[in-house]
């Protein structure tokens, strides 16, 4: 069960797609009030996935307004005025044209703090996606990304960020970057770890992903203990390639033995 430790603190959102709205659910879940602002059509975010879109704002109510008519301007400015928080996905000349940046809300809200979620603190006017700012990063290889790495981590630091933002004085602004959120994850890269011919990276035979009869298996018997347990029930030479071996039986099977032998392997799910 979710301690409710932002109850009754209240949030309006602007944040559209994933980044915004992932961190918007945690803080629902942790007993934060919140309203999101949708344009007139939706959350574009809608057209991708509905269902998801559906799971990240369950219990928060959604307002569709047009933000250029009298009437859209009109509502925010109340939801503005009874809210803690305004979190926000756009670029900051969009939000200036508004009249929602931070220097035209603070005299209009002086209660109100800002979380303004950007695609890169150093240039948040740049275009940009999930898929870009891995890319950027170093964070693609062959193949496209099995999930939306910059989005998360981002969400991650934006709920982080709420938090930080309210033990601050009314008017702060919190700024996140999707580029810069994924900092974090650098470091493995840097140090040559998960480099293609780095140990976790898939140069060592302790540390990798096996084809098996049917399906894959993934290996990490990366400590010493592991790796002579592992060569030693394979009855193949210490840091010999066991390849060959893992063809012998399927993923299950494998995952099977594993746990008879205590061996960290398991079936790669696709």
């Amino acid at each position: 069960m979710t301690i409710a430790f932002l109850d009754g603190v209240r949030i309006v959102t602007m944040a559209q797609n994933v980044p915004g709205p992932l961190a918007v659910a945690q803080m629902r879940r942790a007993g934060a009030r919140v309203t999101k602002i949708e344009p007139p059509d939706g959350d574009p975010f809608l057209v991708l996935s509905p269902a998801w879109h559906a799971e990240l704002h369950e219990g928060v109510a959604i307002e569709r307004l047009d933000l250029k008519s009298d009437d859209g301007r009109a509502r925010v400015a109340t939801l503005l005025a009874d809210a803690d928080v305004f979190i926000t996905s756009q670029r900051p000349s969009a939000l200036m044209r508004l009249g929602l940046d931070p220097a035209s809300l603070r005299s209009r809200f002086p209660q109100l703090r800002m979380v303004r979620i950007v695609g890169r603190l150093s240039d948040p006017e740049r275009a940009g996606h999930d898929l870009t700012y891995q890319a950027q990063r170093g964070l693609i290889g062959d193949t496209m990304p099995r999930t939306i790495t910059a989005d998360v981590m981002a969400s991650e630091q934006a709920f982080a960020a709420t938090l930080a933002v309210l033990r601050q004085p009314a008017g702060s602004v919190f700024d996140i970057g999707l580029v810069e959120s994924l900092e974090p994850l650098l470091a493995s890269l840097r140090h040559g770890l998960t480099t293609p011919n780095g140990t976790l990276g898939g140069g060592a035979f302790r540390y990798r992903v096996y084809a098996a009869r049917t399906g894959r298996v993934a290996v990490a018997a990366l400590e010493p203990h592991f790796e002579a347990r592992l060569y030693q029930q394979l009855g193949v030479p210490t840091g010999a390639d066991p390849s060959s071996r893992f063809l012998e039986r399927t993923a299950a099977e494998w995952e099977t033995w594993a746990r008879q032998h205590d061996l960290p392997i398991v079936a790669v799910t696709d």
